[in-house]
């Protein structure tokens, strides 16, 4: 079974239904902890349609989840941000308005008021996560040395309000389970001795009863589908990108 194909992904939905895991959004886990939870992430950064195949999928399951859309057009569509919510998920603003303001975080802060209202006219947000936006040199999260996102009725920011020596933190950055050294921002330090390549390692070890109680698994949906001919140049196109991020992140690391 090819890895990132919504097979596999079901597959691996159906794994951690059977092993007791209770699906929940990030809001929901913030506000009520289960001792035994996953909280399913989706940054939204392009072909939104995916996104709301998972969205389905899941709601087949009877799953709930989070999605976070961006403001550009590739990732924000009222349509399907509005569909993804009345399937019973949980919307999300994926802020990058530091690096839309060339750094400077009043005019950033500026753009997330904008934007966050512009997302809540189509449906309630009460959570946000920064996008990585590895080709700017600007961190997104850096907004908030300067403002505080509770000033907006926001609840949580994955990377501030997670206690990651609780919650097994799992990306598909990179198109893999293991691109952290092609992972500009999207990682985190945790106390965790785990690590996968493979969706396929992920569902063995959760038929072990092995994977922590408590994981965020963070899915980028636009690098999962059925088709051979695009999941083939997503498969290339994501290893070249790859290649550009190591030696993006190894020539800022020298500087």
């Amino acid at each position: 079974m090819r890895d990132f194909s919504l097979h596999i992904y079901q597959r691996l939905l159906d794994s951690l239904q059977e092993a007791g895991y209770r699906f929940t959004s990030f809001a929901r886990f913030l506000e009520a902890p289960e001792e035994k939870a996953i909280m399913l992430r989706h940054d939204v950064d392009a072909r939104k349609l995916n996104s709301l195949e998972f969205a389905r999928i899941q709601h087949e399951r009877g799953i709930e989840s989070t999605y976070y859309f961006r403001v550009v057009p590739q990732s924000f569509d009222e349509g399907v941000i509005r569909e993804i919510y009345e399937l019973g998920h949980e919307i999300g603003y994926h802020y990058e308005d530091m690096d839309f303001a060339k750094g400077d975080p009043h005019k950033a802060i500026g753009l997330f008021e904008r934007h966050l209202d512009r997302l809540r006219k189509v449906a309630p947000v009460r959570t946000i996560c920064m996008h990585g936006s590895p080709r700017s040199k600007y961190d997104n999260k850096d907004v908030w040395k300067h403002y505080d996102y509770r000033d907006y009725g926001l609840i949580g920011e994955p990377y501030y309000d997670l206690d990651f020596s609780r919650v097994f933190y799992l990306t598909d950055t990179g198109r893999r389970w293991d691109g952290h050294r092609v992972s500009v921002r999207d990682k985190v330090e945790q106390a965790f001795d785990l690590a996968f390549h493979s969706t396929g390692e992920i569902i063995d070890t959760v038929r072990r009863n092995e994977l922590p109680n408590q994981v965020m698994l963070n899915f980028h949906p636009q690098r999962w589908m059925d088709p051979y001919l695009p999941w083939l140049k997503e498969k290339y196109t994501q290893t070249f990108k790859n290649q550009i991020k190591y030696y993006l992140i190894q020539w800022r690391t020298s500087r």
